[in-house]
């Protein structure tokens, strides 16, 4: 079944300062996880969801993203003639027959503001939006971007997120969402950012995909900056919610976890996980951890 959204904006312009030092000369999207840097999981799950157009949403110092996704004939020329087979096959991301187009978030003013910034690209078709630091699943092999597109349409939806059941403790980290309704499709009466344990309206954590239509670009508008000066994302959908609109939440399956490489613990587990799964060598990983572990 072909994904009836086939846009997408990729917000990629954080400064990622809780990467530091790694992230002083590259962008925190460009770190590798395992094989691949973690955009390229992002983008390859997109184009599986039948993403055509996709737009980067950069800002300074991000220009390794743009030549990662550019094509490379001299390289690609050298390694034929070497008979490189296997490396022409890690590079087969180059022909997902996507079509990248590329904006600067001059300053830096939330995720709110990176998403006004897709407008133009979007025009007035409903887009997808998948941050560009979180992998969904393992190798990035998820297809919830779909199914959040069929339900943005089959229920006529103004917003569809994609949420997560997260540990009780773990909900102080995250946008948490109240449900109306049960099931792995609901609906959602408002958003509740960063909450205590014992004051969350449920354990179902933002996950960093949605779904948007045009609409949402006025409700950004509208978002009063927060006291750090950013337009948060979260604001805007919960207007829309608390104001009649109709906000879905659809949960990620067990199988699609998110892996949210925002600070160092996590992007060690991260890469370990995915080191650990890779087909050729995970079990050698593998035997390493176990000896230095008893060691």
């Amino acid at each position: 079944m072909d994904c009836p959204i086939s846009r997408a904006v990729v917000p990629v312009a954080g400064l990622g300062t809780r990467l530091l030092p790694a992230t002083k000369s590259q962008p925190k999207e460009m770190l590798p996880v395992a094989r691949k840097p973690i955009v390229q999981y992002v983008v390859e799950e997109l184009a599986r969801n039948g993403v055509r157009n996709l737009l980067f949403v950069t800002g300074r110092g991000k220009a390794a993203i743009e030549n990662h996704f550019d094509s490379d004939p001299a390289l690609m020329e050298s390694l034929r003639k070497a008979g490189k087979d296997d490396l022409l096959l890690a590079l087969d991301f180059e022909e997902l027959g996507l079509n990248i187009l590329y904006t600067r978030q001059s300053v830096q003013r939330g995720l709110g503001d990176a998403i006004l910034h897709g407008e133009s690209f979007a025009g007035k078709e409903p887009f997808i939006v998948a941050l560009g630091d979180s992998i969904i699943g393992l190798h990035g092999e998820s297809m919830a971007c779909q199914r959040m597109a069929d339900a943005f349409v089959r229920e006529d939806a103004d917003v569809v997120i994609a949420v997560e059941e997260v540990e009780p403790a773990h909900v102080r980290f995250y946008g948490i969402v109240e449900p109306h309704g049960e099931g792995d499709v609901f609906r959602i009466r408002t958003m509740v950012e960063k909450p205590a344990p014992d004051t969350a309206p449920s354990r179902l954590a933002v996950s960093g995909r949605y779904v948007f239509g045009p609409g949402i670009f006025d409700r950004i508008r509208q978002v009063k900056p927060d006291k750090r000066g950013e337009i948060q994302i979260t604001d805007a959908i919960r207007a829309i919610a608390e104001g009649g609109g109709k906000v879905m939440g659809v949960k990620l399956r067990p199988e699609e976890k998110r892996y949210d490489i925002g600070n160092m613990p996590s992007y060690f587990e991260t890469f370990l996980e995915f080191a650990l799964a890779d087909p050729d060598h995970g079990e050698r990983v593998r035997t390493y951890l176990r000896r230095i572990l008893a060691e």
